[in-house]
């Protein structure tokens, strides 16, 4: 097995644990890479099907290419979508910096969608390599009442030993593609063909490398406009794959604040 075929069984290995251990569960669909690869992942896990509901929490800021993806593949892929919206900025935490204020919508609308549909599981698509307070995440990662999340006390994993806490007003966070790095995941999506919004190849000299709400999510320059283009050009880049991303780029504890509170 190539470090490709590894990562894969991997994360098939623990969809197949949170769909046996956690019930209801949900998989988090945010239209980009890193989402689509996740869901490919479980399409392969589950003999072509995927056997719980996506949710998009929707912010209506999106751009107009991820919705046209969204709803050409969602009836592709035979998904069940399930749609959530988020509150006004206004009803939001003003101490928070701008970008991170109008990023948190999402916070808020994610925990209303966990509990109109009470799951006891969330799939999300996130890396450790992505930002620093990530990499303090757990695969299986308790989120307690409130969809607070306690940084110091999480479970120790181990040997691919993975604890599922379930007590009244707790879910379970789970996090497939913790240990891939952005480049995996675009080899992945070369070697497997993986079909992603185009906003993520070059026009104009400039692309996307992470994709977020319009209003706060700029482009990078690049000319890389094929796949195999994006993996030579992440080769030899040193820019964040997070650098167009207007939250990353306010005060130091902005994203920590976010994802304590429940944030994506």
């Amino acid at each position: 097995m190539d470090d490709l075929d590894q990562l894969e069984a991997q994360s098939i290995f623990i969809l197949r644990e949170a769909y046996r251990k956690l019930k209801p569960l949900a998989m988090l669909w945010s239209l980009g890479k890193d989402s689509n690869v996740m869901l490919w992942l479980a399409r392969k896990a589950f003999l072509g099907r995927v056997p719980f509901p996506v949710m998009h929490v929707d912010t209506g800021k999106k751009f107009p290419e991820m919705y046209r993806f969204r709803d050409e593949y969602t009836k592709k892929w035979n998904l069940e979508l399930l749609l959530g919206d988020c509150p006004p900025v206004e009803d939001i935490d003003p101490t928070l910096p701008p970008a991170a204020r109008s990023a948190a919508r999402k916070t808020a609308g994610l925990a209303a969608m966990i509990d109109k549909y009470k799951l006891a599981g969330v799939i999300a698509g996130i890396r450790r390599d992505e930002q620093a307070t990530r990499a303090k995440e757990r695969v299986f990662s308790p989120r307690g009442a409130g969809h607070k999340w306690d940084v110091r006390n999480q479970p120790p994993e181990f040997w691919d030993q993975y604890a599922t806490p379930h007590e009244p007003g707790m879910h379970v966070r789970v996090h497939p593609l913790l240990s891939w790095r952005e480049i995996d995941i675009w080899r992945y999506i070369e070697r497997e063909d993986i079909p992603l919004v185009d906003l993520y190849f070059a026009k104009d000299g400039k692309r996307y490398r992470s994709l977020g709400d319009q209003d706060i999510t700029s482009p990078v320059e690049s000319n890389a406009s094929t796949v195999a283009e994006v993996i030579a050009e992440l080769e030899t880049s040193r820019t964040s794959e997070r650098a167009g991303r207007a939250m990353d780029h306010e005060s130091e504890d902005a994203f920590e604040r976010l994802r304590v509170a429940g944030y994506l």
